[in-house]
């Protein structure tokens, strides 16, 4: 194809001018799921493997068998110059993708539960934001009884307590670690520094999504979507200072000057009592010890948000964060492993009453 078609667009068309058709009983239909279009991110590098026209059609489950010969019998063998019929990795096979299920089957293959009720705080907090993402991000291109809309919104955000325990927890892992960049700058360790500068920035821009109530992606959209967020063209030239600089005293003082700005948008939430920020050498803990490493008070953030959390067991939860913040949480990791499932079982033990 010369011109890319994009993702979005083309599943729109293909399910108005072809599949709606051919499904007669009521129905959802969407581009929900796996895959760069559905966040809106892909490019014609992204037609290199396993693309094509694609929809999932939701009905209920009597249904299912009659809608997929209707489908297979209707469907043309290409749509804009694209095959209808191309390579899918799920099965190895070259088929159509157009994916017939009921909600509450799509629900637990995807996102691992059948319905909203099983939102517990454990789930929550044991279900990666990529997989939040898929649900909540693509298109709705018809849904008739509601259900899909209504999931969608549902999963839209974090409840509350939620959303505090977790901005509590990227408060608590910033502050832990800030000080390193004067201590590996003490000792002359450049590479040190550098790294615990980048591992910062990538801290304080997941602060960002959070502070702005949206779902990060998976590493290779992860910039790309940050400099969607309002905040990112006031952040992210201090980002890149602190990223490029080659002046590690620049890279600690850049740092300040970005939690100065999240520690302002915190208070602009009003979720919590104003917490007014403050710069100072570093105050160990121990021993009454000090450094001359100035850090922001990021922890008096951290506690700010946990005492404003409402659901007791949360609160007392130890800020070690969501599966995201505590994990890589890539791939292989949240959709081929069971490492989700046992975390909601830990965390479900630890937020028990």
């Amino acid at each position: 194809m010369s011109t890319h078609i994009p993702g979005l667009e083309l599943a729109r068309g293909f399910y108005h001018d072809v599949v709606e058709h051919l499904v007669r009983p009521p129905h959802a239909a969407a581009l929900v799921g796996e895959g760069s279009e559905v966040l809106g991110y892909d490019q014609a590098r992204s037609t290199d493997h396993a693309w094509g026209p694609r929809v999932q059609i939701f009905v209920d489950a009597p249904e299912i068998e009659q809608v997929s010969q209707a489908i297979e019998r209707g469907l043309p063998e290409t749509y804009r110059g694209y095959p209808v019929r191309f390579y899918a990795w799920e099965t190895d096979s070259v088929r159509h993708h157009v994916e017939v299920t009921t909600l509450q089957q799509w629900l637990t293959v995807h996102m691992r539960m059948r319905d909203a009720s099983e939102l517990t705080s454990a789930k929550w907090l044991s279900i990666p934001q990529q997989h939040l993402l898929q649900c909540t991000a693509g298109a709705v291109f018809r849904d008739d009884l509601g259900e899909l809309l209504k999931l969608r919104q549902q999963l839209s955000w974090y409840p509350a307590d939620i959303w505090l325990w977790m901005m509590g927890c990227q408060w608590h892992l910033i502050g832990n670690i800030q000080h390193l960049v004067g201590r590996t700058i003490e000792t002359s360790d450049a590479r040190g520094a550098s790294l615990i500068a980048s591992r910062l920035v990538r801290s304080m821009m997941e602060l960002c999504f959070l502070q702005e109530r949206r779902y990060w992606p998976y590493l290779k959209w992860f910039g790309t979507a940050f400099s969607k967020l309002h905040i990112a063209s006031r952040l992210g030239p201090i980002f890149d200072a602190i990223l490029y600089s080659t002046d590690h005293e620049t890279k600690a003082n850049e740092i300040n000057n970005a939690l100065k700005v999240l520690a302002e948008r915190h208070n602009a939430l009003g979720l919590t009592p104003v917490v007014p920020p403050k710069v100072d050498d570093f105050q160990v803990g121990i021993n009454h010890a000090v450094r001359p490493y100035r850090v922001l008070n990021a922890g008096d953030f951290a506690i700010a948000c946990v005492n404003a959390i409402q659901d007791t067991a949360l609160r007392q939860l130890h800020t070690v964060g969501s599966i995201d913040q505590l994990t890589h949480a890539d791939d292989l990791l949240i959709n081929f492993t069971t490492w989700p499932q046992q975390l909601e079982q830990i965390y479900e033990q630890m937020t028990a009453p």
